[in-house]
This record gives C-alpha cells, structure tokens and sequence, in this order.
C-alpha cells in the first residue's frame, strides 16, 4: 500500500507547484524533481508482481521509499507552515492598517527558501541512493525472485499461488446453513428454463464455498442435472486454460488428455461447449475474484431454453455477481445460537459436555460475531487442549493472536479480500480500523475523512465526496464494509466493520505505517517520530501520550471513554502544528468537559478537519483565530452547544460546517473596523449546512451558497421566513432540506407560517428542485396544500414534526408519486381520524406514526400502501383497532407498537387466524431509539 502514502503527496506537490509555484522561487525545480521520481516510484510499486510484495528485501526498500517521501512531505508542510505564521505575525502588527497588502518580507522569505532548498536536496540524494540500493543488491534480477532464492519469501506466505482442489464438506461446519441450502437448492432447481446464473456472496469466511459444496453435492441436485456436473476453483490468479481443463476433465468430453493440452483455449472452450450442449448441467465457479471470468467463459456455456442448466459462483464482491446477470443470494452471519450450536458441534463431545464450558460461552460468541471461520478455527484450536479452566483461560487471551496465524488463518484469508483490492481502496478500507470496535460508523463522516486525508483521487468534475461515495459502495460490494442503515433514496446512511476485518486493519495499518493505536504502540521499536495518524482511546482527563510530542503527527483520533471519576477538563499537553485531522469525541454523560483550545490555533494552517463533540453541557466557544484555518474543509460539533466567531465566514475551502447547535455571533464595530465586513456567501464551496437560524441569513447570503446539497436550519424566526424561502429557491442543488422554527409562536405566528407556506413563494417555488427529495418541515402550518404541484416533484423521504396539522392530509400525500418514506412525528396531526386512500401510496415502503396524541381511528382502505413493509406505530395511546387491511400487505415485513394501547395489544396478540399469526411473527414492542431529527 505504500503507492497509495505516495499517491497522496505526489498529488499535493502537483497542486502546490501549478497553483502556488512562486511560493518557492528557485527550489521549484527541485521541488518538481522529487514530484518525478516519487511519481516513476508510485507506479513501479503499482504493477509490481504480487510475489516481490512478500519479499523481505523489497519490503525493506518500499519501507525506505516510504519514509524518504514521509521526509519529503515534513518539509514541505513545515515550510508552508513558517511561511504562513510569517504572514500572519505581519497582519498582526499591522492590524490597524487594513487597507495596506499584507505580505512576508523579502528577508524573511529568501530565508526560508534558503533552509528549504537544503532540505529538498537531502531527500533527493537520499532517494537516489535508495534506488542505488535496489540494483546493487540484486533487487532487479528476475532470477532472485525464483523458487528457492535465498531472497524469496513469497513461496511460503501466499496462499492463493497453492493448487485449488474441490474442497471436502463436514457437515459439522454447516450448522445454522439448513435454510440457506434450501433456498440455494430451490433457485437451482425451479425458475426459469433458460440457462441462468446463481451467486452466493458474503465476506470470506463466511462459508460460502461450504454451502456451495453441500448443494452441489446434494443428491437432489446431482440428480436433475443428469447431463454433467463441474467444479472448478477459480481464486485471484486464474488462468482460463486451467479453467476450461478443469470442466472438461468433469464433463464427458470426446477428448483424449493429450488434445486436451494441445488444444488452443478458444478450441478447448468450443469442446466443451460442444460436449454440454442438449443436457442439463451445472457448472460451479468456486471463490471468483475478476469480471473476467465469466466475461471469458460464458460463450462456452449453453444457453438453450428448456434445459434449465444453471452456473453457481460463489464470490465476495457484489459486482461479480451483478455483471452474470445473477440471481444473487447474500449469506448471513450466524446468529449467537447457531454459532454456539457450530463451535460445539467442532470443539467435540468431550468439551462440549464439559462443565467449565459455560463460562466462556459469551466471550467465544462475542469474538466470532457469527462468523463460521473464526469459529471453526477456535473450536479446532480448543478440542486439542486440556478441558481445564486456566488451559482455556491462556487461549483466550490470546485469541486474537490464534485468529491471525499463517496464510491460512482468519485474518490469512480475510488479507486475499484486502490483497485484492485496487491501490486507492487500501488506504480507504485500512482508515476504517480507527474507529471503536462495534460502533456504527456514519457515512457522512468517513467520507469526509477520507477527503480530508487525501484518499481520494480527483476524477473529471465530479466533486471529492461523489468519489468517495463511489468507494465506500464498491468497499460494500467486496465485502469489506457491512451496511446498517440505507437513505431514503437508497444510499448509505451508515456502516460497520466486521470485528475481524478492523484487527486486520488495524495489522496492516500498523504494517503500512497508515496509523497507529496508542495502546498497541511498542514502545522499544516504535519511535515517536514514526507515528503519522495517532488514535487515543482514554478515560483520562489528561491527554499526556508520548507520541503527541510528535511534531509530526497528521491526525489525532481522540475517543474519551466513560470514567466514574469527576473531571474539570480535557487538557492536551501540545497539539501537533502540522495536524490535517482532529477528531475529539467525548462518550460522556453528565459529565462537565471544557477543551483547552488553542489561543495558537490559527497556526494549524494544514488543518483539515475539526470535529468537537460530546461536551454537553457545556458550551465550546471557538476564539477568532479560527480564521487561520485557512484549509479547513469540516467544521463538526454534533449536538454539541457551539459558538462560532464571525470570522469563520473567511475559510473559503469549508466545505461542511455541521453545528446543528451553533450559533453564528454577530460582529462588533471594534471588529467590523478591524476585519471589514464579513458576509455568509464568501463560503462558496459549502456543500453542507447545520446552524442555528441567526442575523447571517439576512441579505439573501443564503441564496449566494449555490453548491449546497444539504441545508438544515434550526430555530427558524416565522417572520424570516420570506426572505429564507427566497433564498432556497435559488438552491437548486439541494437533495435534502430540514427546516425547524422554535415551538413557542403565538396564534398570529401560527397563522404567518400557515401562509407563507401556502404561498407561490412557499412550498411552490421549490417545484423546479428536480435533486431535491428529502425534506423535513418542523414549521405550525395547521394544514398542507390540497395540490400535489405544491410538492418537490421527485419527493422520497417526508417528515413531519409540530406542524399541527387539523385535517387528514393523506389523501393528497397518498397521490405524490415517488414518496417512499412517511415519518410523522409528535404533534404534526392532532386530528382524530386518519385515512390512507384506496390506491394511494403505490411506492410507500416505511409508515411511522410517533407522537399523535389525538388520534383515534387508523385505517387504510383496499389497494393503499401495497408495497408497505416497515409500519411503526409509537406513543399513539388512543388506537384500539388495528387496520384489518394490513393483514392483505404481502410485502409487509417489519410493525414495531411501543406505548400503543393495551386493546391494540391485545387484537394483535389475541385474534386467531393464519393471517394474524404471519402479523404476530413480524411485530415487536421495541422502544424507538433516541429522538435525533438531525
């Protein structure tokens, strides 16, 4: 992964030597020199053979590259930093003097460049004697990477260059895999008569080539596909000869073994193509890596229409799956009780009728965390101990270190996932492992982090964050990061990382030299100055690590854990000045936390992101120097009380500013004679918004934010509401839109809102945002508009809340024609009857009704909602009946009745009838996570 470090800088050396070339005056060309190299070095290590990947001499020289570029990149940014401190100092001295440039002095810069031009030179003189290094150490021979080469390691420590055979199925290892045989089974043996395509995709480990296995030598299907069976392991290096010998040697060809191996593969392919055509066959493609497979191969299958022959890949990526036009079957980890049942079933029956064995039931289960792999491998490991309480103690606590031993180990198997990815994903899956074990990580944040570090390529004129996105979707696809909650229009709202996947990457990020984790450092090995990226997790309040007296730190990842014990602060003893990433996050109630920020803080001119949240309740109050964050690009606060100096108005690179409670404040004289006036729209490459409503949405600025995407604003004044509606019509890049006013109006306020809303410049004049498709109003309107042409024409997501509403809108919601998600929150109806109209709501998947307190009667009439499948009806004391045309929603598979009445409870529970029954096994009586409208 070291091309992906140096992609990076190789990248920002060419935007500082095009954009600010006379920022460096005569060391430019020394300056574009190293930019070279580096990038004839990035792609050498790109195409480099996967074998000299594992070679100990190559890995030392890609480990000096690294840290000669890591060099390169610490005086480039020191140097921006002094010259940006050297201006600033200027501008403070002469504050009073607006008006005059400011500007470095001629003394001062030549100085600067002086000491930067011996700086470049050493690590170009160090760069060529590593690449010196290389050729006098044979590193250029082909022949000392040969088989048996006293230089060659990659013989012993790649598993996927060992010969593939058709593996063997215990049927100890398909426990909790009944179900997902028969559905397997039935998509092979029924559907259509053509030819067609089965995958069964999942993270490796997973046991999709045991399940494969199972069906494939299943008597059923050996059965119907009387006219030829094969299997075939395909792994990354594949060779489609190899391949089509592997079929024909299955299938009953006419060719004696020496045609076969004289055969050309487009002949060889003819043959068996030849030899399966006119019978019912099943091909299976075990552990596909490459679109090129089935591209390559599919021509030699037969496609005739009443045969029902069908192919089986087995595959980690989605793509794969995709591009066969598959019937694509995604396997599940298991459940705590499979799990258990399989680790049994393979530590043996000795153990599993132990009575100690109990005790390490939850910590087995937890580690595992379903995955079968690593429950085979610990079982195994367990039956050949002693049945003895501290023999098993000793194992597993070392656990992690049995997981990750040898090529063919959890983690040696889950790294081919990693091995195979292209270089810009590495940095992007490795990034994942600084986040805590478990925790759901947001989307918005880790693309956003990505960004901010560097990871992200540039691509013709799509923006950063429509890349990243695009990488965490093809992450989702190979399997290496698991979707917990999607948007309304399909994108992803929020991920997680198997527990084994952050250990592996964790390992390689530490390998790489990526990041480190405090705890993990070895102290006696580590240097403080080799620490890049440092994550802290701590329950102290203060933050005393050695590695932060590192200058050279990039990003700091501070978690603050719970701690019984008061705390006045969280202090840190020096903050790194060359910090691209700060993120503080405090996991603390009740507890009172004041970051000491900075008096200095304009001086992190590298700084990039900023994220500061978990405070509560306290109030963080950001000082004036902000404005010298000159490339900050996220401002995040969370829910965290926040107050913003108007100076943040300057950082023209902020791209999101996510303080859904902060407040803007207001310049004084004293600083609008100081600063000149500073105004909102100077901002121009925002694409997010949070904020408290405030003074700075006066003159239009808000209309002037033309890239905006995402704009939520709180505590919204009723009589701004004209000039804020005059100013989103103008956005017409929006695709999501959250307005809230304060609760306490008066009844003329109410009536304000009401028409205004109602109004052509209302809702109305949103009708031109085709991006626009998730809105959320908290505004007292009372009534919505009768005419669907009020409404944003490709409206998904609708939410509600405190609109208090006193007539059923349902029957014009029911008519918007894309609406696929309907929240109506606390008091946004406070009528008593509420109807979902015969043939409305034809695209409608989510209902949730939380909070409607009058409502009485709930009822939906024939041919409503038919592709509903989550309704949630919370704290709705006064429903006793539940919709009888619920019981006719085929697709329905989710109701949640929290708070409801116990006459409800007790229709659902109690009324006979098959119907009734499938309605009992898809309801639960959960309590609704935390209330979070942002």
């Amino acid at each position: 992964m070291a091309e992906s470090s140096i992609s990076v800088f190789v990248e920002k050396l060419g935007a500082l030597v095009s954009q600010q070339a006379s920022l460096f005056g005569v060391v430019e060309g020394q300056v574009r020199q190293l930019r070279n190299e580096l990038e004839w070095i990035r792609q050498f290590l790109e195409y480099a053979d996967a074998e000299r990947r594992y070679d100990k001499m190559f890995k030392l020289w890609v480990n000096q590259i690294r840290e000669a570029a890591f060099d390169a990149e610490d005086v480039m940014d020191e140097y921006l930093f002094k010259l940006e401190r050297k201006r600033q100092q200027r501008f403070n001295n002469l504050k009073f003097l607006n008006f005059l440039p400011v500007c470095m002095g001629l003394l001062d810069k030549l100085l600067l460049v002086n000491k930067l031009s011996e700086r470049i030179s050493a690590v170009n003189i160090t760069l060529d004697k590593i690449l010196i290094n290389k050729g006098r150490y044979g590193m250029e021979d082909p022949r000392a990477y040969e088989a048996g080469s006293s230089f060659s390691s990659a013989s012993t420590s790649e598993p996927w260059k060992e010969k593939r055979v058709i593996p063997s199925v215990e049927e100890s290892n398909i426990v909790g895999m009944t179900n997902d045989v028969e559905v397997v089974k039935r998509k092979l043996l029924e559907g259509e008569m053509e030819r067609g395509v089965v995958a069964i995709v999942g993270m490796g480990g997973l046991g999709k080539t045991t399940l494969a296995k199972k069906i494939y030598d299943d008597s059923d299907v050996q059965h119907h596909f009387d006219g030829g069976r094969a299997w075939v392991s395909v792994s990354q290096e594949f060779s489609i000869r190899e391949l089509l010998l592997g079929i024909a040697h299955c299938v009953d060809t006419t060719l004696t073994e020496e045609q076969k191996h004289e055969l050309g593969n487009h002949e060889l392919g003819q043959e068996v193509y030849k030899s399966l055509l006119g019978k019912r066959y099943l091909i299976a493609l075990d552990d596909v890596w490459n679109t090129d497979v089935w591209r390559r191969l599919s021509s030699y299958f037969p496609t005739e229409s009443n045969m029902s022959s069908r192919v089986l890949i087995t595959t980690r990526n989605q793509q794969i799956a995709a591009n066969a036009h598959s019937d694509c079957y995604e396997l599940q980890h298991l459940d705590k009780d499979k799990s258990w049942e399989l680790f049994l079933n393979k530590v043996g029956s000795a153990a599993a009728t132990w009575a100690g064995l109990e005790e390490f039931r939850e910590g087995i289960v937890a580690k595992c965390k379903g995955l079968p792999l690593a429950i085979v491998v610990l079982g195994g490991l367990l039956s050949l101990k002693d049945l003895t309480i501290d023999s098993w103690r000793k194992v597993l606590k070392s656990m992690d270190w049995h997981l990750s031993q040898g090529p063919h180990s959890c983690l040696g198997i889950l790294a081919l996932s990693y091995n195979n990815l292209p270089s810009y994903l590495k940095p992007c899956f490795l990034y994942c492992g600084i986040f805590l074990e478990d925790s759901k990580i947001k989307a918005s944040k880790l693309i956003r982090l990505w960004v901010a570090e560097g990871f992200v390529q540039k691509r013709g004129k799509e923006t950063l964050e429509e890349i990243a996105e695009d990488y965490l979707s093809e992450l989702i696809q190979r399997s290496m990061i698991q979707v917990v909650d999607t948007r309304g229009d399909g994108r992803v709202k929020s991920c997680r990382i198997h527990d084994l996947l952050r250990d592996l990457a964790i390992s390689e990020g530490k390998e790489e030299k990526l990041f480190e984790v405090d705890e993990n450092i070895d102290v006696i090995n580590e240097l403080p100055t080799s620490v890049r990226r440092l994550i802290i997790n701590t329950n102290h309040q203060i933050i005393s690590s050695p590695y932060l007296q590192n200058s050279n730190i990039r990003s700091l990842i501070l978690n603050i854990l719970p701690t019984r014990r008061r705390s006045k602060g969280v202090l840190f003893q020096k903050y790194p000045k060359l910090l691209r990433v700060l993120h503080v996050n405090v996991m603390m109630h009740r507890r009172v936390f004041h970051p000491e920020l900075s008096r200095k803080m304009r001086e992190f001119i590298h700084l990039k992101y900023l994220c500061l949240s978990g405070f509560r309740p306290m109030i963080i109050r950001l000082p004036p120097s902000i404005e010298g964050l000159v490339n900050l690009q996220t401002l995040d606060s969370g829910n965290q009380l926040i107050r913003i100096p108007h100076t943040i108005c300057k950082l023209q690179q902020m791209r999101h500013l996510t303080c859904q409670d902060g407040w803007i404040l207001r310049q004084s004289m004293r600083e609008r004679w100081v600063y000149g006036h500073l105004d909102f729209h100077k901002m121009i490459n925002l694409q997010t918004l949070y904020l408290q409503s405030g003074y700075w949405l006066k003159d239009g600025n808000l209309g002037k934010l033309t890239n905006l995407k995402q704009l939520k604003l709180k505590g919204i004044n009723p009589r701004s509401l004209e000039g804020l509606f005059q100013s989103i019509s103008q956005l017409t890049g929006l695709q999501n839109l959250k307005l809230m006013t304060n609760e306490d109006f008066s009844v003329e306020e109410v009536r304000y809102c009401r028409t205004m809303l109602l109004s052509p410049i209302g809702l109305k004049s949103f009708s031109h945002h085709k991006c626009l498709c998730k809105l959320f109003l908290g505004v007292p309107i009372q009534g919505l508009p009768a005419e669907t042409t009020h409404y944003l024409p490709n409206l998904i997501q609708l939410k509600l809340y405190w609109t208090k509403l006193k007539e059923d809108s349902m029957s014009v919601l029911g008519r918007l024609p894309n609406l696929r998600i309907l929240i109506l929150l606390s008091d946004s109806y406070v009528g008593e009857k509420m109807k979902c109209p015969q043939g409305g709501f034809l695209v409608l998947e989510f209902l949730q009704m939380q909070g409607l307190h009058m409502l009485e009667d709930f009822s939906i009439e024939k041919t409503s909602m038919p592709n509903l499948r989550t309704l949630k009806i919370e704290s709705c004391s006064r429903i006793t009946r539940f919709p009888d045309e619920l019981l006719q929603l085929e697709k329905l598979q989710r109701i949640n009745l929290f708070e409801v009445s116990q006459e409800l409870k007790n229709v659902v529970s109690n009324t006979p009838g098959n119907d009734w029954n499938r309605i009992r096994l898809i309801t639960s009586y959960a309590p609704p996570p935390p209330k979070n409208f942002w």
